[in-house]
């Protein structure tokens, strides 16, 4: 799969829209940005009311992209970083504004569902007033209802067909106009006769539908709430305030005024303001609500912290390094606004159905009238009026465009909460089609740092022997060095001070401690140095590096006392991811650098068949290449910096780590704590969400497909297929939640 490369002079920026009621505002607003010159992209999501749009900025300005979107008749404002609390205040007025208008609504039309108890034989038992049945007060009742709480529609409708298009507004406004006015016209008629309580009106049917119609959009509204939980969480978790030393002095600022290089105090229990590096103090830090990881890390001076995580028990003082925008936190956010605005194939899909829908149940509707007042019931004008009103209300497709982009809202997020970060609806989808998995070796199955793993000794002292390879090793700055100083270190053993010093490229180093010459290096090395080196220590030296790690041998006096291992360590939870990644059905391959030997020691250990090694990184995503020309779909999962080439080529990218700029940038997906397991649960998550997704569109595919013909055949009551329509757009909101309970 091609990724897609940004254009020259291209921009994009996100509106939040308003105005929307149905999928066909959000596919209208879309192909009319589409049309426009300088425009290459364009994604509405109707779910969260946003629009992503990719444009040229030498064609067109923001502003003439807002004045576009406001001739097809809605509103748009640019989508600022701190957003996500307006967008909640907004959808918090929302709220009260239709609780308010559904109270009015139901108020207005109680009186009127209560004179339909006079219509019918099997209600003649409830008492009706009989000032109910006066036509003029049901047209008082029935207006305001029509015109002031559903005029809403009116200009919706409106704005849709000057532009050509028709939504969920136009069929609401035809049906309940068809009513209304079909019944001011029996209304005026039955003056002029004086027949006052004998006629069959139908303002019921008009204020009930809009009235149910308002109760499904305030459900609706609440229940889309709660899917940008994961977002709202997010956002909480940003500290306000930061303790910083400024002018010889501790103060106490707003977090948003931390500067880059400010030391910061970060006592226990606080939350830490920004990412920095430790200079000062040892404690545990709580990363789950970034890494998903459970168990606090230990933290001392050089380490890196983020901002939102808890120091948990030491005072910490550390200094700023990200601030703002550029925090892990801010880019965590940026990403799954990012994922859950953007759409997934299948929901273009859904978008294209929805565009044409609207203009196919007003043909469908015309014809049922024409069907019933011409042939099932000649003249019953009454009954074919009713009878195409249900057709429109119960097709409208609301169901439909909440299909998909609330599946993949509460998808993404709550993987976010896991530390999985989705760039896009798009790579959401396409995780559960791998096939292929292809593994970085360092860093990724392997803890990407050496450590020091055998020890074996041939004198009786090795407490002693010890201390002076630490000694000698000390003054090396290789990373093999660091390693064995740091494994000795770890025992117990300090390093004494060593004198005359000396490394040998490719072979070894060697120096003076307590006047005895200490030598340590490779086979061959100390074998041109005359020294002897037993067969049982031979074999154990060959077994060590056949299971790919690096062996140094110890001298002494130009005595041998010892062999030590270095390796880079396999991460605890390797083995067990990969084979529950096997158990997914996925064939893995192991990718390295290394020799042959050293990749299939260790491929051996975790369970990996397939192994390529000896691979340059630029030639990593040349091998890519190949499996996909075999017909596989593949992820490349590695660092998200050396491997950037392969991450992008691969159908799906996955960069192992704490979620660095490259990494969040060169991925699709970004895996915030370095464990394979998290591969895992990414499939895993796929995997449910777009079950979810397929449930969602069969649902509401198939509440339409069979909502029509029973409204058409007279089965289906306006009112009852205005409830019937509210409640299927509110149960595909709630099944989406369902993936709120995914437990990793």
């Amino acid at each position: 799969m091609s990724k897609s490369i940004s254009q020259p002079h291209s921009q994009q920026t996100t509106f939040r829209i308003t105005g929307m009621t149905c999928a066909a505002c959000a596919n209208r607003i879309e192909k009319g940005l589409k049309r426009m010159e300088g425009v290459t992209d364009a994604a509405v999501n109707f779910a969260i009311e946003t629009a992503q749009v990719d444009f040229d900025p030498t064609v067109h300005t923001i502003q003439d992209l807002q004045e576009k979107i406001a001739k097809l008749g809605y509103q748009a404002k640019v989508q600022q970083e701190d957003q996500i609390s307006e967008v909640e205040r907004d959808r918090k007025q929302k709220i009260k504004r239709l609780q308010l208008q559904c109270i009015i609504a139901a108020i207005l039309s109680f009186p009127l569902l209560w004179s339909m108890a006079a219509h019918f034989s099997f209600t003649s038992w409830i008492w009706t007033p009989s000032f109910l049945m006066n036509p003029w007060v049901q047209l008082v009742l029935a207006t305001p209802v029509q015109f002031w709480l559903g005029g809403r529609f009116y200009i919706a409708a409106f704005h849709a067909l000057r532009n050509r298009s028709a939504n969920m507004d136009v069929l609401v406004a035809l049906g309940t106009s068809a009513a209304y006015f079909y019944s001011l016209f029996l209304t005026i008629a039955s003056l002029e006769e004086k027949q006052l309580h004998s006629v069959e009106l139908y303002y019921e049917t008009s204020a009930i539908l809009i009235t149910l119609i308002l109760l499904g959009k305030l459900l609706e509204a609440k229940a889309k709430g709660r899917t940008s939980a994961a977002i709202q969480k997010l956002m909480g978790l940003q500290p306000k305030v930061a303790h910083v030393y400024r002018d010889g002095e501790e103060k106490t600022i707003p977090v948003e005024q931390v500067m880059v290089g400010d030391q910061l105090v970060i006592k226990p229990g606080e939350k830490i303001p920004v990412d920095g590096v430790v200079t000062e103090g040892i404690s545990t830090v709580d990363e789950s609500m970034l890494t998903g990881e459970s168990l606090p890390v230990d933290k001392k001076p050089g380490d890196l912290v983020m901002g939102a995580t808890v120091n948990k028990n030491g005072r910490l003082v550390i200094k700023a390094k990200k601030v703002g925008k550029d925090s892990t936190i801010a880019q965590v956010i940026r990403i799954v606004e990012e994922a859950q605005g953007s759409k997934a194939a299948i929901q273009r899909i859904a978008d294209r159905i929805s565009g044409i829908f609207v203009p196919i149940v007003v043909g469908i509707a015309i014809l049922t009238f024409l069907a019933w007042w011409l042939w099932l019931r000649p003249g019953q004008i009454g009954e074919a009026l009713e009878n195409m009103i249900a057709v429109m209300v119960i097709a409208c497709p609301c169901a439909l465009g909440l299909a998909t982009p609330t599946s993949i809202m509460v998808g993404s997020g709550r993987a976010a909460e896991w530390g999985i970060l989705f760039k896009s609806g798009e790579h959401l989808e396409t995780t559960h089609r791998i096939n292929t998995l292809v593994l970085d070796k360092t860093g990724t199955i392997t803890e990407g740092k050496p450590a020091l793993t055998d020890i074996i000794s041939l004198s009786d002292n090795e407490t002693e022997w010890l201390q002076v390879v630490a000694s000698v090793e000390q003054d090396s700055e290789h990373p093999l060095a660091k390693a064995i100083v740091k494994g000795i270190r770890e025992k117990g053993f300090e390093p004494k001070q060593a004198r005359d010093f000396e490394a040998i490229p490719g072979s070894g180093v060697k120096a003076i401690v307590d006047e005895k010459e200490v030598m340590v290096g490779s086979y061959n090395w100390l074998k041109r140095m005359g020294i002897e080196v037993p067969k049982t220590l031979f074999e154990r030296m060959n077994q060590c590096e056949q299971e790919g790690k690096t062996v140094m041998l110890v001298a002494i006096e130009r005595k041998l006392v010892g062999l030590l291992a270095v390796a880079d360590t396999i991460k605890a939870t390797s083995k067990q991811a990969i084979e529950q990644l096997q158990e997914l059905g996925l064939d893995i391959y192991m990718l390295s650098g290394d020799n042959r030997r050293a990749a299939q020691a260790i491929a051996q250990q975790v369970g990996i068949e397939h192994v390529i090694a000896e691979v340059l990184p630029e030639e990593k995503a040349a091998e890519i290449q190949k499996l996909q020309r075999a017909g596989r779909k593949v992820a490349m999962v590695g660092d998200g910096i050396n491997d950037a080439p392969a991450l992008a080529t691969a159908d799906i990218g996955m960069a192992m780590g704490t979620g660095t700029d490259i990494a969040m940038e060169s991925a699709d997906i970004t895996l915030m704590h370095g464990d394979l397991t998290k591969i895992v649960d990414a499939i895993r998550i796929s995997k449910q969400t777009m079950r979810n997704i397929r449930q969602n569109l069969f649902w509401a595919f198939a509440y339409n497909s069979l909502g029509i013909p029973v409204a058409a055949m007279g089965f289906l009551a306006p009112w009852l297929a205005g409830a019937a329509m509210a409640l299927s757009s509110v149960s595909v909101v709630l099944n989406a939640l369902r993936l709120r309970r995914f437990q990793p």
